[in-house]
């Protein structure tokens, strides 16, 4: 996967907004509502935060060697992925999605109804 394609996919989802909320122009963060669900290093793009059920994150890192503890994130519920490995491009675009799907289901509900409204 390449940072173009990574950067369309993350905003092909309902909602979704793009800024670099650690440093001027180098780690790209894609939010639903204020909040993170992916993160990139623009400069080098060689990894990808993604948000992940704790049971499910443990057994990515098992049977990929391109899938980590989430790097400068809490461990038991991000993984870093390559993107640059051996992982297929649509393998990584479902777990965008999965990242993206957490990400709203753990949204108030009045956030929630808010995005639905996004959709109309």
């Amino acid at each position: 996967m390449n940072l173009e394609d990574f950067r369309e996919f993350c905003l092909s989802f309902n909602g979704v907004t793009k800024d670099f909320p650690f440093d001027d122009d180098e780690t790209l963060a894609f939010k639903v509502m204020g909040k993170i669900f992916a993160i990139t290093d623009v400069e080098d793009f060689d990894s990808i935060n993604l948000k992940c059920d704790p049971v499910k994150a443990a057994m990515l890192r098992d049977l990929y060697e391109d899938v980590q503890p989430g790097y400068h994130m809490n461990k038991k519920h991000w993984n870093t992925i390559n993107p640059q490995g051996k992982l297929d491009d649509e393998i990584i675009k479902e777990w965008i999605k999965d990242s993206y799907n957490l990400v709203v289901e753990g949204l108030p509900r009045k956030k929630q109804k808010k995005l639905e409204k996004m959709e109309d």
